[in-house]
């Protein structure tokens, strides 16, 4: 494992600061869910359909699920550097087409040109592939995804907040001003931590069956997939609950929405400390089991006809600790099942997650109406977590077999 006297903080020469790999992952999160108060008020500037408006969640996540499985074989290609700072220019510009876009369709077009920016969330984590060891990365993957847990938990109060003093493009300005701060921090901190492949660009993507014909890696990646999924209805749900369901304003909710990041960072924090000493696969199966069970007692709550605000979101925060020791862990599985191709299982491995949340999202968006309450919401969320408690059995199951 490197050292901590290895690292010279903007000196490309050495290996980046972790506060660069925690800053890029935030970049990423903050993208998805800063603006998610301001989406009622969107609605109203637009003049349309809120199903319509909440479609920029969906599309986000389904465009950054395509480019997860393209900047992985790219950045194997070219190496992590080059793509990192193509990725975040596009994305300040797309920022910028956000904020000034005059009809809800240009907006919903360079929304998902921002999707660009999941180059900071794909290569953070190869980045840290590059340097350590499987356990030893599932562990720094845990502390460089704080940043996806501080960044969500203050993110959409920022928003909200901005939303009611300066409007809903505040939201993107603040993104264009993080995305060039991200963009220096990139260019002078991060030098290259692999070397570029001898592969044609063909011959990098032909190498994805190796990773489809892993029993393990599928394990793996629908086991983040589906324990994050239970985040991702909540992305598209929970605006609609929130404001629809209890009434909240957009201040409120944003204090509200940031439940789920309180238990994401504590998580992380518990991945950070124990994976090494537990392993990847015991700390995604405990993660997968909190994450099903705050569920559960949320719906109990719900059905027992004492269903609030503070105990639908408070509730989220098992979805939190449950998905930061689930995640880090499986995605430093999915990295060493192939290590020679970390950057493509990353890449992979996180369009399975975000594919699926984009359709999770989008479901949840459509089944809501004020009649039904929040049932649909929960009920979609506990699916997605049983399921990732199967996945992970069945890695566990395989990887003994394995050993016999």
């Amino acid at each position: 494992m490197l050292s901590s006297s290895q690292v010279r903080f903007l000196d490309r020469q050495t290996p980046p600061h972790i506060m660069t790999l925690v800053l890029l992952s935030g970049l990423s999160a903050l993208t998805m869910n800063v603006f998610l108060p301001s989406l009622p008020n969107m609605t109203a500037y637009y003049d349309t359909d809120y199903r319509l408006m909440q479609l920029s969640v969906a599309i986000y996540l389904a465009v950054n699920a395509v480019m997860q499985i393209l900047v992985g074989p790219i950045s194997d290609k070219l190496g992590r550097r080059p793509v990192l700072i193509g990725g975040i220019a596009l994305f300040i510009l797309a920022s910028l087409g956000c904020a000034l876009a005059p009809t809800v369709w240009t907006f919903l077009g360079f929304r998902m040109m921002q999707a660009t920016v999941v180059v900071g969330l794909v290569l953070s984590r190869a980045v840290v592939r590059d340097l350590y060891s499987q356990d030893d990365s599932a562990s720094m993957i845990g502390y460089v995804t704080m940043g996806m847990a501080v960044v969500p938990m203050i993110g959409p109060a920022i928003g909200g907040v901005l939303d009611s003093t300066l409007g809903w493009q505040a939201n993107f300005w603040l993104l264009i001003a993080l995305g060039l701060g991200a963009l220096w921090l990139t260019w002078s901190d991060l030098g290259e931590t692999k070397a570029a492949s001898g592969k044609s660009l063909l011959q990098q993507f032909s190498e994805y069956p190796e990773l489809f014909l892993s029993p393990r890696f599928w394990g793996y990646a629908l086991a983040s997939g589906f324990a994050s999924g239970a985040f991702f209805a909540y992305l598209g749900g929970a605006p609609f609950v929130g404001s629809e369901v209890y009434h909240l304003t957009p201040s409120q909710l944003g204090f509200f929405f940031g439940a789920p990041a309180i238990g994401y960072f504590l998580g992380n924090y518990l991945s950070g400390r124990f994976s090494v000493r537990f392993g990847v696969n015991r700390m995604v199966l405990w993660g997968a089991m909190v994450n099903a069970v705050g569920i559960l007692i949320s719906l109990g709550v719900t059905y027992a006809g004492a269903g609030s605000a503070l105990s639908f979101f408070g509730l989220m925060t098992f979805v939190g600790l449950g998905n930061g020791m689930s995640i880090p862990n499986a995605t430093a599985g999915m990295l060493s099942v192939r290590p020679h191709l970390a950057g493509t299982a990353s890449g992979l491995g996180g369009a399975i997650m975000l594919g699926g949340g984009a359709a999770l999202s989008a479901l949840a968006g459509a089944m809501l109406h004020p009649d039904t309450g929040v049932l649909p919401l929960l009920w979609i969320m506990a699916a997605t977590a049983g399921l990732g408690i199967l996945s992970i059995s069945m890695v566990i199951w395989r990887t003994r077999q394995l050993r016999n």
